[in-house]
């Protein structure tokens, strides 16, 4: 029953964070559109107002007319429209999920026992957890200090563009030493999303609220709000879709398997950038279909650096030969045979450094059972997903009852 709590709270938790994240989203890549959509205005009255741009729009059998004033306009309705909880919604309902899903089980889904550093190998549970949320922390306040520091008015911003790429790129390094594959893309895809809603929560939110106070009172709104503002919200629309590809990515065991992970992160996510750009100066009249060009281009890097190669089939193979190492038994082998013998038969089809199941190029979740110390490392979680039915998948291997029990009695 447990486990089915759960199972189902991870569910709707999931359901509120995807619901979150397209209205975010979606109202995000609008006012952006809009934004770069808008034309001067044509009628001598608007221009009176203060009207900046103008935009006409048909959608659902109505015309809509969009106008955005330059400096304040005259009077400001009761009910001015607010865009925030969808960002703070889609940022608490993805870390809930991050906590249930991960944190719950740091050593088995967030230590990297494979990491170079030795000391980020050699991390508790608990250290694991803490270095998680410190890593979500120092990103934004990195992040936040680059843009303090190179373009504090707004006067630096291509210069700043390229320090926040270099700052990704080394998330990205870091993350694969410090966490295991998939919390690492995982974390990588956080940090932006931290950034993100950081930027509304504490730049774009307080900044309207300055400019509507200064209104109400009758004073001239300080332009820098608005500025900053700006600068900010570009940035969450270029962030857009590189976190979306991320937060997908743990279904691609191919992408955090790859020895070169990191690099395999920042080519997907300059990709999404530069597509990004594309429809940003397409609504703004300039169609360049060099930047989806470079998307492409960068998308099948992304494929030739992580293709399984040669070398890896033959070292995979020859894993598989040595003597004690697979699943099959013998009798120096820790692992008793009917265990052996049952994880071979409904797991190591699809968990091997080379499935043998169609469907998956590399191990799902990046777990292979090729070898008998791999299967005991992870004996635990193994016991639990076969325990309560997650695994296999759909049960397509048709795993008996009897078959379940051998695992769940495994060690005793």
């Amino acid at each position: 029953m447990e486990a089915y709590i759960l199972d189902f709270v991870n569910f709707m938790l999931r359901w509120l964070h995807v619901i979150a994240a397209i209205a975010w989203i979606g109202e995000s890549i609008y006012f952006v559109m809009l934004d770069n959509s808008l034309k001067p205005p044509q009628a001598e009255n608007c221009k009176k107002k203060g009207v900046f741009g103008e935009m006409w729009a048909v959608h659902g059998g109505g015309f809509y007319h969009s106008q955005k004033y330059a400096t304040s306009p005259g009077t400001l309705p009761a009910d001015l429209h607010w865009s925030f909880w969808k960002s703070y919604t889609t940022w608490l309902s993805g870390f809930a999920l991050f906590v249930i899903l991960y944190m719950v089980n740091p050593g088995f889904y967030l230590v990297n026992t494979n990491s170079s550093w030795q000391w980020a190998a050699e991390l508790s549970g608990w250290q694991a957890n803490v270095a998680a949320v410190l890593f979500l922390v120092f990103g934004w306040v990195v992040y936040n200090e680059l843009c303090k520091r190179i373009s504090p008015n707004m006067e630096r911003d291509g210069i700043l563009s390229i320090a926040v790429g270099v700052l990704l790129v080394i998330v990205a390094y870091v993350s694969t030493q410090l966490f295991a594959g998939r919390a690492a893309f995982l974390l990588t895809g956080a940090v932006m999303a931290t950034a993100m809603s950081a930027n509304v929560f504490f730049w774009i939110i307080p900044g309207q609220r300055r400019m509507v106070d200064a209104m109400k009172a009758g004073e001239e709104p300080n332009p820098i709000d608005g500025k900053r503002g700006k600068q900010r919200s570009v940035h969450n629309t270029y962030f857009t879709l590189p976190v979306v590809l991320l937060m997908i990515s743990n279904h691609y065991a191919f992408a955090y398997t790859e020895a070169q992970a990191w690099l395999v992160m920042s080519l997907l996510i300059f990709a999404g950038a530069v597509i990004r750009q594309f429809f940003v100066l397409m609504h703004a009249g300039k169609t360049q279909p060099s930047y989806l060009l470079a998307g492409g281009v960068l998308i099948l890097l992304t494929f030739w650096v992580a293709a399984p190669t040669g070398e890896s089939q033959v070292a995979t193979a020859q894993a598989n030969a040595e003597p004690n190492t697979t699943t099959h038994e013998t009798s120096e082998s820790p692992l008793a045979a009917n265990v052996g013998a049952t994880i071979e038969q409904h797991c190591a089809g699809c968990h091997s450094k080379q499935p043998e199941n169609p469907a998956f190029s590399a191990p799902p979740a990046g777990f292979a059972f090729d070898a008998v110390d791999q299967i005991l490392s992870h004996q635990a979680k193994i016991q639990e997903v076969v325990a309560n039915g997650y695994m296999p998948l759909g049960n397509a291997t048709n795993m008996t009852e009897e078959e379940r029990e051998i695992i769940k009695n495994w060690g005793e």
